[in-house]
């Protein structure tokens, strides 16, 4: 078979009666019904006026339903998947943001996004899961319109996602992702991962999220494997998932690694019973202790990745064996071309530090009505992902940090993840974020956010003198807060730019 360009040839790979979306407590969904389901549902949606490049706003819980819905709107028009815990105001910028054709929420649900669309005057789809039926299954609840302008399959220019960026430092950017780039990074992964239709991926991460659509849904689905849809990342009943779906992979952000590593020992038969071939990590960096815990613990090897939106995910990751797994490092270009570049645009040597840069089939060709934000992220045809890195001479790239992130203490510039690093080392340290305090001074100092391990017990003098061994003295945090926990962002990632702020530190 030729490259997969669309959402609908990639679906037509899988075997008819093999599995293709499972679920707790639920019959798995063959691929024939998901076909005839996203067929059905892509006719709907023509019939409602709704049709290739409109764009379909998404607001569901996770589950099987969710990703269905996903490919089904995907397959035919634009889907615009959104996090169901969004405010009002919220839903308000992104609904009107992407000029959103309609809404669809699951039926008899409320949330704020409802009385936005009415607001914004967005029809609203009423989705009605098939309890009874396979995983996945539903009807839509649509009102006739104007036919479709340009209905059926969509082609392989056409946009297939849309998402926007964290925006942690700016106003949020319109990401599309084409056909094309979405089922060349799903074709990237599933080889990547050698899936075959003996796989199952437990996915615990959003489906409002690149990292679950394309690592966990589109991957599976290429490779004719299947993918079990959880309500939600649940510490408490992953390892009854993990007994009742059998899968043989999953994929997670670091700190659901943590909290499922903190429930393992009590779970040691669920873990011998049902081995997994593999544990994936994505979205931020894994720290090597936790690598080192995870791969003891399941006896399966531990693929870290590195991924963005702007690449519709993946862009480097260690290999499976036997090619060695670096820890601390994201591993080697797996799908687009990887290269680091000084800030004048010329692309550095193994060994140099710079800005990580990629080009392929799998990358966005540009931010959506961005002109300023698309002349500063392209240089000669590369995409620069802001994230500073060296490739060794093996090809390994190894991330130093967000250039965003970096702190400037009074012209010394410090990367906070060296910082995160050293302090994950000591014995009572479960998590740690440093961060940037305003200093009248200096303009900037090192702080640090430290979540201490189950018992364990820690002072901020002990802790900055054990960084101080470790660390010339202008990187030691100056401050250092013990908290129960560190704010997330919707993904589970650490969120460090504005944590000062949000702790009340200075500023």
């Amino acid at each position: 078979m030729g490259a997969m360009t669309t959402i609908v040839e990639l679906l037509a790979r899988g075997a008819a009666a093999a599995p293709a979306l499972a679920a707790p407590g639920r019959t798995p969904l063959r691929f024939d019904a998901l076909r005839a389901q996203v067929e059905a549902t892509v006719e709907r949606l023509n019939g409602a006026g709704i049709g290739r490049n409109d764009r379909v706003g998404i607001v569901l819980p996770n589950g099987p339903e969710m990703a269905s819905a996903f490919l089904a709107i995907a397959a035919g028009a634009t889907a615009a998947p959104l996090n169901p815990a969004y405010r009002t105001a919220e839903f308000e910028f992104y609904l009107s943001d992407l000029n959103a054709k309609a809404l669809i929420v699951q039926k008899d649900t409320e949330t704020p996004a409802l009385a936005i669309a009415e607001q914004l005057g967005i029809p609203v789809i009423a989705l009605a899961p098939r309890a009874d039926a396979a995983a996945g299954r539903f009807d839509l609840e649509t009102e006739g319109g104007a036919p479709a302008a340009r209905g059926g399959a969509a082609e392989p220019g056409d946009i297939a996602l849309v998402l926007h960026t964290s925006g942690t430092t700016s106003r949020p950017k319109i990401v599309p992702l084409s056909q094309a780039n979405v089922c060349a990074s799903a074709r990237n992964i599933a080889a990547w991962l050698a899936l075959t239709p003996a796989d199952r991926c437990l996915n615990i991460m959003p489906l409002f999220h690149i990292h679950g659509l394309m690592a966990a849904v589109l991957a599976s689905l290429h490779g004719g494997a299947s993918v079990a849809c959880s309500p939600g990342f649940n510490a408490l009943r992953f390892f009854a998932w993990l007994d009742e779906l059998e899968p043989t992979w999953y994929s997670a952000v670091p700190t659901m690694h943590q909290t499922i590593l903190a429930r393992a020992g009590r779970n040691a038969e669920i873990i011998a019973r049902r081995p997994l071939r593999l544990i994936r990590s994505s979205s931020s960096s894994l720290p090597a202790p936790v690598m080192a815990e995870l791969e003891e613990t399941f006896g399966a090897p531990v693929i870290e990745s590195y991924g963005m939106t702007e690449a519709s995910h993946q862009m480097t990751s260690n290999p499976l064996p036997p090619l060695p797994r670096k820890p601390g490092s994201v591993g080697i270009a797996a799908g687009p071309e990887v290269a680091i570049m000084d800030q004048a645009g010329a692309l550095r040597a193994p060994g140099q530090e710079g800005e990580v840069v990629i080009r392929g089939n799998n990358v966005t060709e540009a931010y959506e009505n961005n002109p300023k934000a698309n002349a500063g992220a392209f240089t000669g045809g590369w995409f620069r992902t802001g994230d500073q890195g060296i490739i060794d001479g093996e090809g390994y790239l190894r991330l130093t940090g967000r250039l965003k992130e970096i702190i400037n203490r009074g012209g010394e510039k410090i990367s906070p993840r060296e910082v995160d690093d050293v302090l994950m080392t000591h014995p009572s340290v479960a998590q740690a974020v440093a961060f940037a305090v305003p200093h009248d001074k200096l303009g900037e100092d090192v702080a640090a956010a430290i979540v201490l391990r189950e018992g364990a017990e820690a002072t901020e003098q002990e802790l900055r003198s054990f960084a101080s061994e470790h660390l010339a003295n202008f990187k030691v945090p100056r401050k250092i807060v013990f908290l129960d926990e560190i704010p997330k962002g919707a993904t589970g990632k650490l969120q460090r730019i504005g944590l000062a702020a949000k702790l009340g530190l200075g500023g």
